[in-house]
C-alpha cells in the first residue's frame, strides 16, 4: 500500500535544527511517521549524514552542490513515489506542533482544488509570522521592496502582506515556502518550484502559478508550526540581500515581459539594485555595532 504523505527538505549546515525538525515531526501525524527526504546542499556540519543514521524514516540525497531551495525540493521530490498524494515541504528549522500535519490533511479532503495548504508560523518568541498574503503586483511589490525596511506602515506592505485579515481558514494569493503541504498532481502539474530561483520569491512564484493553473492556496491556520526564520541566510547577508533582490527582480520581469515593458525592467532592475546596495552596507553596519557592543573587535 502506497503512503498517503512524504515529507522533503533541504539543508545546509543546518546543525541542531534538523534532528528537532525529525523529533517533532513524530508528533505532527496520529498516523505512522512519514518517510523523509533531505536534500543536502552542500553541508559540512554532519548534521544529515547523523539524521539519516538516528532516523529510520531518512533518506538522505546530495544534490552535488548548492542548487538553491527550490532546486533542492524538486530533487527531494523526485525521490518520492508519484502514487504518493501529499507531500510536506519544509525547511528543516521548523518545528511541528502536535497533529499539525492531520490539520493539514484534512483541510486537504476539504479542498479538494487546494495546490497548497499553509499553517500558522509562529515565530520563536509566540509571535504570528505573516504567512499567508497576497500576490505583489508590480506597485505593491516594489513599495514594499523599496519602503518596508524603513517604513513598517507603509500601505504597499500592508496590502502586500494581508495585514487586514484575520487568520481564518481561507484561498489565498500564496504561502509561506518554509512550510506548505502540496498536492503531488497540482505540484507536477506546474513543474514545482522554478529553479532558476536560487532563494526567496521561489513561493511567490510557486503559489501564482498554482493560481493561475486553477489550484488554490489554502491557509490552514488550525494548523501550527515554529520557524526559526534565517539561520543560514542571516549568516551571509552579503550573499542573501543580493538574492533576494534579484529574486524580486525575475517575480516581476518574468511577468511583464514584453518588448514595450524593457524601459519599465530597466527601471526595476536599477532600483532594486540600488536597494540591495544600501540594505548590504546597513547590513554590515549593524555587524559591526554588533562587534563594538561586545568588545569584539
Amino acid at each position: 500500500m502506497t503512503a498517503e504523505l512524504a515529507v522533503v527538505t533541504v539543508t545546509y549546515s543546518s546543525g541542531d535544527y534538523l534532528a528537532a525538525f525529525l523529533r517533532s515531526l513524530e508528533k505532527a501525524t496520529a498516523s505512522s511517521v512519514p518517510r523523509v527526504v533531505i536534500a543536502d546542499n552542500g553541508s559540512t556540519d554532519g548534521a544529515p549524514e547523523a539524521a539519516e543514521q538516528e532516523f529510520d524514516n531518512v533518506t538522505l540525497v546530495r544534490t552535488g552542490g548548492n542548487i538553491g531551495y527550490g532546486g533542492g525540493i524538486n530533487r527531494a521530490v523526485a525521490e518520492v513515489d508519484p502514487a504518493v498524494e501529499f507531500i510536506a515541504v519544509a525547511n528543516p528549522d521548523v518545528e511541528w506542533a502536535p497533529g499539525s500535519l492531520d490539520e493539514l490533511l484534512a483541510a486537504a479532503r476539504r479542498w479538494p482544488r487546494a495546490g497548497s495548504l499553509g499553517p500558522l508560523i509562529r515565530e520563536p518568541d509566540g509571535s504570528i509570522y505573516p504567512s499567508a498574503r497576497r500576490v505583489p503586483d508590480l506597485v505593491s511589490g516594489a513599495g514594499h521592496a523599496l519602503f518596508g525596511a524603513i517604513w513598517k506602515t507603509n500601505p504597499w506592505t500592508a496590502a502586500y502582506r494581508a495585514d487586514d485579515a484575520a487568520p481564518s481558514e481561507r484561498p489565498v494569493g500564496w504561502l509561506s515556502g518554509s512550510c506548505l503541504l502540496v498536492r503531488r498532481a497540482a505540484f507536477d502539474s506546474i513543474d514545482g518550484f522554478d529553479s532558476r530561483y536560487f532563494m526567496y520569491m521561489e513561493d511567490v512564484d510557486l503559489g501564482d502559478r498554482l493560481g493561475k493553473a486553477g489550484w488554490l492556496n489554502v491557509y490552514v491556520p488550525d494548523a501550527e508550526i515554529v520557524h526559526t526564520k534565517g539561520h543560514a541566510a542571516g549568516r551571509n547577508p552579503e550573499k542573501m540581500l543580493p538574492a533576494h533582490h534579484k529574486s524580486a527582480y525575475r517575480f516581476q520581469a518574468d511577468r511583464h515581459p514584453g518588448v514595450w515593458q524593457a524601459p519599465l525592467r530597466l527601471a526595476l532592475r536599477i532600483g532594486l539594485a540600488v536597494r540591495s546596495r544600501v540594505a548590504v552596507l546597513a547590513a554590515g553596519r549593524a555587524v559591526e555595532r554588533n562587534r563594538g557592543g561586545t568588545g569584539d573587535q
